[in-house]
C-alpha cells in the first residue's frame, strides 16, 4: 500500500498533480524517471507538503496542536511515510527503519512552530538537514541507492536544496517573522541583533549586510552542490539524470539571485523554463558520460545522523 493510498483512491495520480502544482522544477526532474520511482517520488513529495501545509495553514497558536497531530495522521505520520520509501527494503534491508527519517522531518518543522532563532551555523546546518537532508536519505531509499557512502551526499544535496531556498525567501520569510540567518552572520556583516526586529518592516540599514549572509550562505550551498555529486553515480541512471537535472535547477537559483547582487529586496529569483530545459540537457550529457552503470540495486542499510554530514 502507498501512503495516500490510506485516505484517497489514486494515491499516485494526486502525488503527481501535487508536485506540478507546488514545484515545477522537481515535477520537470521527475519526468525523466521511470513510472513506478516517479510515482513513489511523488508521494514523498506529496507527504511533504501536507505535512508542511498541516501547519502553515492554521493559525500560529494552534501549530503546535497540528504539529502533534502530524505524528498520528493517517497521511502524515512517519509510519505512514515508511510505506513509500520501504517498498523493496524488506527483503534487501530488514534492518532499516525508515520512519527515523520522517521523524527527523517533523523535529525540523517543530523549529519552525517553537519559534526557533538561529545564534550559529550548527544550528542552521541541523534544521536544513531535518527539514531537507532527511527527504534525500528517504529518497535515496526509493531510488535505490547501491552504496551506504552515497547517503552523506544524498542529505547535502538536500541541505544544498534548502540553503538556496533560505536565501531566494528572505524577505517572505521575514514577512512571516522568520529570520534563517545566524545571528552570529548577520553580525559578521554588520546587523547585529536583527533578528530582534522580527515583527516590524525589514529595516533599510539591514539590506547590504543581508545582501553579504546570502552570498556567503550561497557559497556554503555550493559546497554542499558539489560534494552531493559525488554520490550521483551510486543511483540507477534514470534516477541519476533526475537528481542531476534537479541539482542543476536548484544551483541555477542561486545563480539568479547573485545576478542580483543578493538583494532581498528583489523578489523571487526564477529560473526560465527554457533555461531548465538547457540544465536537465546538461545533466543528460553528464550522466550518458558516466556510462555504463548497470549494476544490481542494493539499498543502504546504515542510518544517517546530522553529525555524520560535514558543516560545508
Amino acid at each position: 500500500m502507498s501512503v495516500l493510498a490510506l485516505t484517497v483512491p489514486a494515491p499516485a495520480e494526486l502525488a503527481r498533480e501535487t508536485i506540478a502544482a507546488h514545484s515545477k522544477s522537481f515535477a520537470l526532474a521527475s519526468r525523466l524517471l521511470g513510472q513506478r520511482t516517479r510515482d513513489h517520488t511523488a508521494i514523498v513529495s506529496t507527504y511533504c507538503r501536507r505535512a508542511d501545509d498541516a501547519i502553515d495553514d492554521v493559525v500560529p497558536s494552534a501549530q503546535p496542536a497540528a504539529l502533534a497531530a502530524c505524528a498520528t495522521s493517517s497521511t502524515t505520520s512517519p509510519a505512514c511515510l515508511s510505506t513509500a520509501c520501504s517498498r523493496r527494503s524488506r527483503r534487501s534491508a530488514p534492518r532499516w527503519d525508515p520512519r527515523a527519517y520522517p521523524e527527523a522531518l517533523l523535529a525540523g518543522m517543530e523549529m519552525d512552530v517553537s519559534g526557533m532563532r538561529y545564534t550559529t551555523a550548527a544550528e542552521l546546518h541541523l534544521y536544513c538537514y531535518r527539514v531537507a537532508g532527511v527527504v534525500g536519505l528517504v529518497m535515496s531509499h526509493v531510488f535505490g541507492v547501491r552504496d551506504d557512502a552515497a547517503l552523506v551526499p544524498a542529505a547535502r544535496l538536500g541541505i544544498a536544496m534548502q540553503l538556496t531556498n533560505i536565501c531566494r525567501d528572505v524577505a517572505e520569510d521575514w514577512e512571516r517573522g522568520r529570520l534563517y540567518i545566524p545571528d552570529e552572520l548577520c553580525a559578521a556583516h554588520g546587523a547585529p541583533g536583527l533578528a530582534g526586529d522580527l515583527g516590524r518592516p525589514l529595516p533599510a540599514s539591514a539590506i547590504a549586510p543581508l545582501a553579504s549572509c546570502v552570498r556567503d550562505l550561497l557559497a556554503a550551498a555550493d559546497l554542499h552542490y558539489r560534494a552531493a555529486d559525488r554520490g550521483v553515480p551510486a543511483l540507477p541512471f534514470r534516477a541519476g539524470l533526475a537528481v542531476r537535472a534537479a541539482r542543476n535547477v536548484y544551483s541555477a537559483i542561486g545563480s539568479r539571485i547573485r545576478a542580483t547582487g543578493c538583494d532581498v529586496t528583489a523578489g523571487r529569483a526564477v529560473v526560465p523554463r527554457g533555461a531548465k530545459i538547457a540544465l536537465v540537457g546538461g545533466a543528460a550529457v553528464r550522466s550518458l558520460a558516466g556510462l555504463p552503470q548497470f549494476r544490481r540495486v542494493r539499498l543502504p542499510v546504515r542510518i544517517l545522523e546530522v553529525a555524520d554530514v560535514p558543516l560545508a
